[in-house]
């Protein structure tokens, strides 16, 4: 685990992958995959309409000099 805060607001980085799979949406996973299928498990932060066959799109801001990016991720429509 590691000890890194957030330069944004403070709090406890978490170490993951920003993937997508096949047309399905961007999924957050702990783990690096290849594979065009999603694994079970992944949680999806923006998924895509109509089967998949619209793309997902998330806006955010990079850094050029630390490589860092920020994303905000869309409010939950469960909760």
């Amino acid at each position: 685990m590691s000890d890194a805060k957030c330069a944004v607001c403070g709090g406890p980085l978490e170490p993951g992958y920003i993937a997508t799979s096949n047309g399905s949406g961007l999924f957050w996973s702990q783990h690096s995959t290849s594979s065009r299928l999603r694994p079970k498990g992944l949680e999806v932060l923006v998924g895509t309409g109509f089967g998949g066959t619209y793309s997902a799109n998330l806006a955010g801001l990079r850094c050029p000099t630390c490589k860092t990016i920020l994303l905000s991720l869309p409010a939950s429509k469960t909760g």
